[in-house]
């Protein structure tokens, strides 16, 4: 991936020539992939046998601290053990059945809330109430069940269902979150569209002009982005006018934070922004071919106590995002489901502005067929 300074080097050339990156190809997908059932359930098939991003590590720093929600549909339980490690299982009890634990918190003991059974932080089954009606019950085959691997790299925790068929977003992935940050809020919502289409709103700066033209717009450029694409992951740079000021500094002593925002797709199904004063991070769970859950963090800088000045401007920067240009995409998306039923077009047409969209079509495509 390109460092800073040579981010910092082609923006500069593209507002010198009126340029922007381009790919090498135009793209056709079809629209079908966004409402067939038979291709959702594909791709949910693939969401369960890739390792795929799950949370960030900052959401589960101590003993304990664990995360329940469903990947591929498959509800799973990821909890951060006392030797500092992760553990993940499949959030059923194995008596009946029943998920152990709903969203997020801290235990050192998972309990059924329908009949009591108990399992530690390893998984293993510890207490089963009244257990003289379970004669010849072996607690050692009935703890609760694995997944086949969890994971962490470049400040995110991976997890994987089922013997991988790619090794998927760890190719070449970058550090994305440092250890001096820290979680100052996280979000559950569901959106009444197909999961690939925000991500795919993140990666081209094609429609800023048109649909931020009073929140985004103001403060950047009409298609102007650094793409580039590293395996199936993406990073496309959306810069702000202010960079300018940089022309005044030599190169080597340019600090880009603030003048840029990184846009990751972490494949297949994570978005990380990297801001200027936060880090939005949202990972989107498909429920139906036009139905989509979205688990989202907002991270910072760790901010010492009684710091309110520095908190309240990181809570003023992120709900700018949140409540303006993050709105006006969802819009345009829905807007994007709901047009698919006129039957207009067989095919999205994907142009030479938006090849981080192409890159995840083409990656996404090749994996389905694999299965």
């Amino acid at each position: 991936m390109l460092t800073d300074e040579e981010v910092i080097e082609r923006v500069f050339a593209h507002i010198d020539n009126g340029t922007t990156d381009r790919g090498p190809e135009i793209w056709r997908e079809p629209t079908e992939h966004y409402r067939s059932q038979e291709r959702f359930e594909k791709e949910l098939t693939l969401l369960r046998r890739l390792p795929v991003p799950f949370a960030p590590s900052l959401a589960l720093p101590g003993t304990g601290d664990f995360i329940a929600r469903p990947v591929g549909g498959v509800p799973v339980i990821v909890v951060r053990h006392e030797d500092g490690g992760l553990r993940a299982f499949r959030n059923a009890c194995r008596h009946r059945g029943v998920t152990l634990a709903e969203g997020g918190g801290c235990t050192r003991v998972f309990t059924c809330p329908y009949h009591g059974w108990a399992y530690g932080l390893d998984g293993a089954l510890q207490h089963v109430p009244h257990e003289s009606g379970f004669p010849g019950l072996d607690r050692a085959t009935h703890g609760l069940v694995p997944l086949h691997a969890v994971s962490e790299r470049g400040g995110l925790i991976f997890v994987c269902i089922e013997p991988p068929i790619a090794e998927g977003a760890l190719e070449d992935l970058p550090d994305l979150i440092g250890p001096d940050q820290a979680v100052f809020d996280a979000s559950d919502r569901e959106s009444g569209f197909n999961w690939k289409l925000n991500i795919e709103a993140t990666l081209e700066g094609y429609h800023i002009k048109p649909t931020h033209r009073e929140t985004f717009y103001p403060y950047g450029y009409d298609n102007l982005n650094v793409v580039e694409t590293f395996g199936p992951n993406a990073r496309v740079t959306f810069p702000f006018r202010r960079i300018e000021k940089l022309r005044k500094e030599p190169p080597g002593r340019r600090d880009i934070s603030g003048r840029v925002t990184y846009a990751y797709n972490i494949f297949p199904n994570a978005t990380v922004a990297v801001l200027s004063n936060h880090t939005a991070l949202s990972f989107s769970e498909p429920l139906t071919p036009t139905r989509t859950r979205y688990f989202s963090f907002r991270i910072g800088r760790r901010i010492e106590e009684g710091d309110e000045a520095a908190a309240a401007k990181m809570r003023r920067d992120a709900d700018f995002v949140a409540d303006t240009g993050s709105k006006e995409d969802a819009e345009m998306v829905q807007r994007i489901q709901n047009g698919l039923a006129s039957g207009a077009n067989s095919h999205f047409l994907y142009g030479e502005f938006e090849q981080a969209i192409v890159n995840f079509h083409k990656h996404l495509n090749a994996l389905v067929e694999q299965l």
